[in-house]
């Protein structure tokens, strides 16, 4: 029987020229308007709007094969103030704003505070061999080092990851959910966290139609 696993998604960018769309009070497309709306939006579909194919990839790939145990959320995005959260957790324009504040890179309070509360957490609830699948840069230790120390070897990423871009990552993704193909994982501690591109990703052609 698989282990079960939870999946970890690494923030999408809320300080460029997508995240000033979403703020700018003037915006009527319908995700704008939902964000200045008293119940907000989903956070998935924010960070999926903000980054694109790289983070629809993950949530797409994530809700295909997580498969968490019970009381514990099979998805989690990594935040920049609030710790982990799932994508169905609805957050305001308020949020956004407080998100873009924050540099995550520059091992902000506001940022690791929240982030390693909400993994001391997961860590005593989560079975002993349950996996946790980070979807996410491993070249840097902002998403690496507070996860590797909570949980070691069970954190797992993968490894077709390794000398990717974002798109490249987020095309394989979707392609993997579509085909209902699960990537191999290893653990990230240890492993070569950079390597040699590999070959591009073969485009899929569509369907004739008649």
């Amino acid at each position: 029987m698989a282990p079960s696993r939870v999946f970890v998604l690494s923030p999408a960018r809320s300080d460029g020229e997508r995240a000033k769309l979403l703020l700018n009070p003037q915006t009527a497309f319908p995700l704008a308007v939902r964000l200045r709306e008293p119940d907000g939006a989903e956070l998935g579909d924010v960070f999926g709007f903000l980054s694109g194919l790289y983070f629809r990839g993950k949530l797409t790939y994530a809700r295909t094969f997580a498969a968490a145990p019970r009381r514990v959320p099979p998805i989690l995005i990594i935040t920049a103030d609030r710790g982990l959260m799932p994508p169905e957790t609805r957050v305001r324009r308020d949020d956004l704003e407080r998100f873009s504040g924050i540099d995550i890179s520059a091992g902000d309070a506001r940022y690791v505070g929240p982030l390693e509360r909400d993994l001391a957490t997961l860590a005593t609830t989560l079975p002993r061999r349950a996996q946790i699948i980070l979807l996410g840069s491993i070249a840097t230790g902002k998403y690496v080092d507070p996860f590797v120390a909570a949980f070691g070897d069970r954190l797992l990423f993968p490894i077709d990851f390794v000398g990717r871009g974002d798109m490249s990552r987020g095309g394989l993704l979707l392609r993997s959910a579509r085909e209902g193909r699960e990537l191999d994982y290893a653990p990230v501690a240890g492993v070569m966290r950079r390597g040699p591109r590999p070959p591009r990703l073969e485009r899929v052609r569509a369907p004739k139609t008649v």
